[in-house]
């Protein structure tokens, strides 16, 4: 079905996002990045299949191969929250580091949210509970690789626009705190760009807003749903999805992956 057969179905707005969605973004004066960063929402583990394979989910994970990779929906979401990923094995095979969760936590992570980092000091960790309806939460790092320091910020957004407002107004506040070069990464639940994106309110602090790049759903990517964003908006020199048959099927939605490159904001050497 093209996109042409599609409008008939589809509510306008969605279909202009439709016609000019791109499928990744590069910096046209890109000279290179230093890190691989990766948001992916795992859905619990439970493919597009409806079975339940952590397994999988790992496998994807490999393949990505980030330094800093944000994972959303990674403990169990009612009772005890249990984490269900087996990190240790996952650290093994790729020397990715778990931030550590709060005390007495039987998740992974922070809200489902947890933070891998490879070859890096963990310098502050921060657990935010976000303003909105529904109970939702980030991680904010501060991060060390090789004697630079930087923030990175891993999120999973509301489902409500008005929870989604407060929510991005709540990171920035704890981003400018930082005074540092910071990543904010994860499921920001928005594919609106403009006006109508609750997202905006991140202007002009972090960038790129318009580098929308569809990840949702994983068989038929639609919806910008997975966002990488950064401040200052130059630290990021591509965006793109890690689309291959595995994480089509691992997940509801594809894993977002991006270089950056943190020299021009610590003023160092190019990478």
């Amino acid at each position: 079905m093209n996109i042409e057969q599609r409008s008939r179905t589809l509510p306008k707005s969605l279909l202009a996002a439709l016609q000019k969605t791109p499928v990744r973004y590069s910096k046209s004066d890109a000279r290179g990045a230093c890190m691989a960063v990766a948001s992916y929402n795992v859905h619990k583990c439970v493919g597009v299949d409806n079975l339940f394979d952590p397994e999988r989910v790992a496998s994807v994970i490999r393949e990505i191969d980030a330094d800093i990779v944000a994972l959303q929906e990674a403990d169990e979401r009612f009772g005890h929250r249990a984490g269900l990923l087996d990190l240790h094995r996952l650290q093994r095979d790729t020397d990715l580091v778990p931030v550590q969760p709060p005390m007495h936590s039987k998740g992974h992570g922070w809200h489902g949210n947890v933070l891998l980092v490879r070859a890096a000091a963990i310098r502050h960790v921060e657990h935010l509970r976000l303003p909105g309806v529904e109970p939702r939460g980030a991680l904010v790092v501060d991060v060390e690789r090789e004697g630079l320091v930087f923030r990175v910020i891993a999120a999973h957004l509301g489902l409500l626009r008005r929870s989604r407002a407060l929510q991005a107004a709540h990171l920035l506040e704890h981003a400018l705190a930082g005074q540092r070069p910071t990543i904010l990464l994860g499921d920001l639940n928005e594919w609106r760009v403009g006006r109508r994106s609750s997202l905006e309110t991140l202007l002009p602090d972090f960038g790129p807003i318009d580098a929308a790049i569809p990840s949702f759903p994983s068989r038929f990517p639609l919806l910008a749903l997975d966002r990488i964003l950064a401040s200052p908006h130059e630290l990021i020199t591509t965006i793109e999805i890690h689309d291959t048959p595995l994480a089509r099927m691992a997940s509801d939605h594809l894993p977002l992956k991006a270089r950056v490159d943190l020299a021009p904001a610590l003023q160092r050497v190019p990478c």
